[in-house]
């Protein structure tokens, strides 16, 4: 199945990018990112942010945008059957030249998940220099972590936030 990456969800003032790999099937279903209801993207997003918890899509969004966070895909296109990582074959990333330079302000970007940032190095060669951090996948797939250990980890991103 050809799968196509959605449009980034951002503002001109983001500071952090958080990228995932490609849409899984639920999520493209549904045309948002993350939407199978077992990933723990948005629950993390809203506890690390200290907000209350949303379903609706558009205040998700939101969410990003008022704490300056960027999120896409690395990957723009590919070809595969379900949503696992590992079935991606002949992929191709996003223009990340284009984007990071229409968004200066970024300086650190989250990987969700090994697969994200091992396409991520295999196909972005960046000059300016970023802070990169992966962290542990966000996937109902990924049942080798604990929701709170998960969760302590993405927690940097809410220290990266606050400065402490």
């Amino acid at each position: 199945m050809k799968s196509f990456s959605f449009e980034p969800i951002s503002s001109n003032d983001a500071t952090i990018l958080i990228l995932g790999t490609m849409p899984g099937t639920k999520s493209l279903e549904l045309n948002q990112y993350y939407g199978h209801n077992q990933n723990n993207f948005w629950k993390f997003m809203f506890q690390i942010l200290n907000e209350d918890f949303s379903q609706d899509y558009e205040t998700r969004k939101a969410l990003l945008q008022k704490n300056k966070i960027a999120l896409w895909d690395v990957l723009q296109y590919c070809d595969r059957v379900g949503s696992l990582d590992s079935a991606i074959k002949n992929e191709i990333a996003n223009d990340f030249e284009t984007f990071l330079k229409q968004h200066p302000n970024i300086k650190t970007i989250f990987f969700n998940g090994q697969k994200a940032h091992a396409f991520f190095k295999k196909y972005v060669h960046l000059e300016n220099s970023y802070q990169l951090h992966t962290l542990p996948s966000t996937s109902p797939a990924n049942a080798g972590k604990s929701f709170d250990s998960k969760l302590a980890e993405w927690k940097i991103i809410g220290t990266l936030k606050t400065g402490s």
